[in-house]
């Protein structure tokens, strides 16, 4: 069998049984880029600008709405028009965490109804699978889709070994599930789609312990699709544009090369 990674995103989009994975696969063919931007900034001036210069260079925007000091619904309607114009889905990075009762209430209401607007979001599966099912409650019918923490990007993570295994366990029973944020492809079971943070054009770190590597390492050898990257782009002075086209041409250049 051949391996999904050798795959091209086009022929997986094809074949994928998740709508929203189809869509996400059909908007990296369109726009040769498997970027995700992680938008880490402190006010909606700074995250729709961000969005809106970097928008044309990613597949995916990777959002924590809750770091917004001045949130409000425009926000969202102004989010979604830019993923509009320049075809890119919206992933909340809300990395939810506990049962499947009050994730629901989460997911679904409170401030932010992040089901209202994001595709995607993620969450720990500490609790169980209780979680999975208590979101796709909510998501599924949106047509929405989950993202497991299989792996994390920092020194020290305890997401490793059987809890990892557990992920990959969770991921093939439950169909809401597209795929595993994590430095890897973690099975062939299943079309199972990996994002990965930590990612800059050379590997290293920073004084919290953000680990980085290069998208060869996470493409081209480890079989992950997505590439997310955050203050290598946007950070102290960066050119936002010249920066996302670099990184959209590298991580595309490795995804290439995979297939080779």
């Amino acid at each position: 069998m051949v391996s999904f990674s050798q795959l091209t995103y086009a022929q997986r989009g094809k074949e994928h049984p998740h709508p929203l994975a189809r869509e996400l696969f059909a908007v990296m063919e369109r726009k040769r880029s498997n970027l995700s931007l992680a938008a880490d900034v402190a006010t909606k001036a700074e995250l729709l600008a961000l969005a809106d210069s970097v928008g044309p260079y990613i597949c995916v925007l990777k959002t924590h709405i809750d770091v917004i000091a001045d949130f409000d619904a425009d926000l969202v309607a102004q989010l979604q028009a830019l993923a509009e114009k320049h075809d890119f889905l919206i992933f909340e990075d809300r990395k939810f965490a506990d049962i499947g009762n009050t994730v629901k209430l989460q997911y679904g209401g409170g401030v932010y109804r992040i089901a209202d607007w994001a595709h995607i979001t993620n969450c720990h599966v500490i609790p169980g699978e209780g979680i999975i099912q208590g979101l796709a409650e909510v998501g599924a019918p949106k047509g929405r889709g989950l993202l497991l923490l299989a792996e994390m990007s920092s020194k020290g993570m305890l997401a490793t070994g059987a809890y990892t295994d557990k992920n990959v366990e969770m991921a093939l029973a439950n169909d809401f599930v597209i795929g595993f944020i994590g430095s890897r492809r973690f099975t062939e079971e299943r079309d199972l789609i990996t994002m990965t943070p930590g990612v800059g054009l050379h590997a290293s770190g920073d004084a919290l312990g953000q680990q980085y590597r290069t998208p060869e390492m996470i493409v081209t050898e480890n079989g992950s699709d997505i590439i997310i990257v955050g203050r290598g782009i946007y950070g102290p002075g960066k050119d936002v544009v010249a920066e996302a086209q670099r990184y959209r041409d590298a991580g595309w250049a490795a995804y290439e090369n995979r297939l080779k």
